[in-house]
């Protein structure tokens, strides 16, 4: 029989990648079920995963285009709005999701040993399995009003990928505080609903006047939105700076969130 011996993690350290590896059928556990739970008993089902982003887009379409009189790129502002909304449900869901996970896992977190950052990282399953089915009905969207991508929807995967990195590592930050501090619980909300309104999400960048772009040229979240908009609505091409660093940023964020986690990991189970 195999021995395993525990040791607390060094100072700054990163989770061993075997360890994860070796329970890698914990995430996918934890991803499935959270699918299953999610949308049982619901006379839906799936459709829910369309109908809440299609519903925000027409009521935000209303409120910029109509009321607010803002451009949406010269494109139609329901695929406009519907594209930002793709990617910012991905970002929010993932954090929202990731930020109770320890708490409501709390008898599996403080009597089995695996490793806990398996908890908020599974949460990614089952928003990956939300923004997929939202990416199909866009594709039809972009049929129906007769969109061509181009060939900039190629590097579609890559702005998916920095947008889990950066959100699982606020996630993985945030899922640590919310054992030791409820209060983040009020805090994320707020800061997502924040984030919301202040991300060229149901409007275009270009509507921000130029002694605030660079508060929005700040925002992590900014770059990778125009990103999404360039791939799927053919808008300008972001800056060079704003490629590199959607790529470098969600890396380090990501890293720094596994660093943070690990560190506190190790009293969890005092205090859930």
């Amino acid at each position: 029989m195999a021995t395993i011996v525990i040791t607390p993690p060094r100072r700054f350290s990163l989770p061993k990648v075997s360890d994860l590896w070796e329970a890698r059928e914990v995430l996918y556990r934890f991803g499935a079920r959270d699918v299953t739970l999610r949308y049982r008993q619901t006379a839906l089902g799936v459709v829910w995963v369309i109908l809440q982003p299609l519903l925000t887009a027409l009521v935000f379409v209303l409120v910029f285009s109509k009321v607010a009189k803002l451009s949406f790129g010269g494109q139609p502002p329901m695929v406009f709005v519907f594209v930002g909304l793709l990617a910012w449900n991905l970002f929010s869901g993932i954090i929202t999701r990731a930020q109770g996970s320890l708490v409501s896992n709390r008898d599996l977190v403080s009597k089995v040993f695996f490793p806990r950052m398996l908890v908020p990282l599974a949460v990614v399953y089952s928003c990956l399995v939300d923004f997929l089915v939202s990416t199909v009905f866009l594709i039809v969207l972009l049929v129906v009003y007769g969109i061509n991508p181009g060939v900039a929807v190629l590097l579609a995967p890559i702005w998916t990928l920095m947008i889990i990195l950066l959100a699982s590592g606020v996630g993985l930050v945030s899922s640590a505080l919310t054992v030791r501090y409820r209060d983040v619980n009020y805090f994320i909300p707020f800061m997502l609903q924040f984030l919301l309104y202040a991300s060229p999400i149901a409007y275009s960048i270009a509507n921000v006047p130029a002694k605030y772009r660079v508060v929005y040229d700040l925002n992590p979240l900014t770059w990778l939105l125009q990103e999404f908009q360039w791939s799927f609505v053919r808008q300008p091409v972001p800056p060079v700076w704003e490629i590199v660093l959607s790529v470098v940023v969600p890396v380090a964020v990501f890293l720094g969130g596994a660093v943070i986690f690990e560190q506190m990991e190790r009293g969890f189970a005092d205090v859930i």
